[in-house]
């Protein structure tokens, strides 16, 4: 009960307004100024403040989210306990999906099975 007071600050910290997929493998091994050499140079825009950007190794089993929250970058990990994440394998173009896709896909579920996405929509590049 004491926490509660800090889910409204933190939120505000790390808001979320775009979420980039970086398709294709990526060498997780690195921290922060690795992935965010990765987003300077493979996306268009560079780092955005309240942009997320998901990055998957090769075995799809790990992914890494770096959030530019405005003034510091946040580095997260997800790993599923048992199988893995279907991430996109092509390493070039251009992938829209829904929310409810984006949320299966982190998940470890089949996203490609729901409908097209409606919406507002996450970007893979």
């Amino acid at each position: 009960a004491r926490l509660r007071g800090l889910d409204a600050p933190v939120a505000a910290m790390i808001r979320i307004d775009c979420i980039w997929l970086a398709l294709g493998a990526s060498d997780l091994r690195g921290g922060i100024d690795k992935l965010l050499a990765q987003v300077v140079h493979g996306f268009v825009l560079g780092a955005q403040a309240h942009h997320a950007y998901v990055f998957a190794n090769r075995r799809a089993d790990r992914l890494k989210v770096l959030v530019f929250d405005g003034v510091g970058m946040w580095l997260c990990t997800r790993r599923l306990q048992s199988g893995g994440f279907a991430w996109p394998r092509e390493d070039t173009g251009c992938l829209v999906l829904s929310r409810e896709q984006f949320d299966w896909l982190v998940a470890g579920l089949p996203w490609q099975r729901l409908g097209a996405p409606p919406g507002r929509a996450i970007t893979a590049v």
